[in-house]
């Protein structure tokens, strides 16, 4: 047990909290808020081409519907063959419908690592964590625009992470046609389990924050609206160049 956490210190803690704290050094004003904003944003450039392919393979899985909708109404009797059907349908496309689950995976630790830095990162003790070519800061102030404490929990930045994530569930999330409301029971549970992740990620999202520094309810921010973003930029190509 012992090895993970030394190595996701090593991999994970170290790196963010370093970048965070150089961030912090060496901008105008020494402004917290700010160097949470640039480390987010130099975190979903880093993956930023992980996040494309995801966003891709969603709006193709969209632009599928119909042909999904036939395979199942076709076999609706025989789920082997269905199951069959849509892995061939998925490999003729050259798309993999797990792949937007990838970036959630990845960033679930990257927001575990996160919440320490914020939590036990701020005190003067765990400077002795910092690389040799990172100035010791001191006492960090953990405001933002010397009004919003983010080592605090802050319910109104839960709140807006929330309705962020909504928007960014939202795009993502397949228009549900009428023929598609009149089809059989699979594709009514699908709508179902589509309404259902529409207003349960968001609500989740609120929970989590309101009670965890306000630190990473900037951080959740930042990150929805970077998605919101690039979602945008490709939901409004055309999918085949």
């Amino acid at each position: 047990m012992e090895f993970f956490i030394n190595l996701f210190n090593l991999i994970l803690y170290k790196p963010l909290f370093n970048i965070l704290i150089l961030l912090y050094q060496y901008l105008p004003g020494q402004d917290f808020g700010i160097a949470i904003i640039l480390l987010t944003i130099l975190i979903r450039v880093l993956f930023y081409p992980l996040g494309v392919k995801a966003i891709k393979s969603q709006k193709i899985l969209q632009e599928l519907q119909p042909k999904t909708r036939e395979i199942q109404k076709k076999y609706k009797d025989d789920k082997e063959k269905q199951t069959r059907a849509m892995m061939e349908l998925y490999q003729k496309e050259k798309i993999n419908p797990f792949s937007g689950c990838l970036p959630l995976l990845i960033q679930l630790p990257i927001l575990f690592a996160l919440y320490q830095v914020f939590r036990r990162g701020l005190v003067p003790e765990e400077m002795i964590n910092l690389y040799y070519f990172v100035p010791n800061p001191g006492q960090i102030d953990p405001t933002f625009f010397g009004i919003i404490n983010l080592s605090q929990p802050l319910l109104i930045l839960a709140i807006l992470a929330g309705i962020f994530q909504f928007i960014q569930t939202k795009m993502i999330t397949p228009k549900t046609s009428k023929v598609q409301k009149e089809e059989g029971q699979m594709a009514q549970f699908s709508v179902m389990m589509q309404k259902q992740t529409l207003y349960f990620f968001p609500i989740f999202t609120v929970l989590i924050l309101w009670r965890l520094p306000a630190a990473i309810g900037l951080y959740w921010i930042i990150t929805a609206l970077f998605s919101i973003l690039q979602q945008y930029l490709i939901f409004k190509k055309p999918s085949h160049a």
